[in-house]
């Protein structure tokens, strides 16, 4: 009978050791090798000639006349989504591509049933490729937060600037409608936090700089170079600091 109830004593101690176990196991945070990351950034950009081309607008067509001038554009949305791998521990490569766009708009009615509108957009679909370097992991229970450091390349794909002039109930005043596209390279640097927990999860908060300056844009209708109003090459430059923030999905 000793014998017995010493055996089930040990069994006893034995499940509970697995079940205490079982349950740290499932405690601590989990990274996954494969990722999918999602993110969004308010960013700033400068703009570069787009905002020049602005500018001019304003000061040659609009203002001279009483008109409210058109917006400069230094605030955009990224879109963002992300392959990611950890290569180590301590270290991830991640490709993906994402979507930068921003407008700005003016509508006058100087008549009855008649109506100006004018459009500015620049649209870029960054295909980004690089790594990120994990600092010293800080854990607390089922949750562990790491800093990161990281940089990559960056190919900015679909790049094109539009200005547009829709004119309604005013004959002598002409529609217009411009646009011009190339493609070019560029590079980024980021640092932030990232936060695992247990489960497929994982969430980061962070810093980005960015390069990305497009040269060379090609106007689509006449296929010749655009040029500065100082005849240097068009740049339209989507450069800027971004805060970013992201989900991501382990597998």
């Amino acid at each position: 009978m000793i014998s017995s109830r010493s055996g089930r004593a040990l069994a006893l101690a034995a499940l509970l050791s697995a079940a205490v176990g079982i349950g740290r196991a499932h405690a601590a945070a989990d990274v996954h090798h494969f990722n999918l990351v999602l993110s969004l950034s308010p960013s700033q950009v400068d703009g570069g000639d787009f905002n020049t081309t602005i500018d001019f607008i304003n000061t040659t067509r609009l203002t001279p006349f009483g008109l409210e001038g058109m917006k400069r554009v230094t605030f955009a949305w990224i879109y963002d989504a992300d392959l990611e791998y950890f290569v180590r521990p301590n270290m991830a490569v991640h490709v993906g591509v994402g979507q930068l766009r921003a407008v700005s708009d003016r509508e006058y009615l100087p008549q009855l049933s008649a109506a100006i509108q004018l459009h500015a957009e620049m649209l870029s679909v960054p295909v980004h490729v690089g790594a990120a370097y994990y600092l010293a992991a800080y854990n607390q229970g089922d949750f562990q937060a790491r800093a990161y450091l990281g940089a990559g390349f960056l190919s900015l794909v679909y790049n094109k600037t539009r200005f547009q002039q829709e004119v309604v109930g005013l004959p002598g005043v002409p529609n217009v409608n411009t646009s011009a596209t190339a493609d070019s390279p560029g590079y980024y640097v980021e640092t932030g936090a990232r936060m695992f927990f247990a489960s497929r999860t994982s969430v980061l908060i962070g810093l980005t700089y960015r390069s990305a300056k497009v040269r060379h844009l090609i106007d689509e209708a006449t296929g010749t170079e655009l040029r500065a109003f100082n005849g240097e090459p068009y740049v339209l430059d989507l450069s800027g600091v971004g805060l970013k923030v992201g989900l991501g999905i382990g597998f």
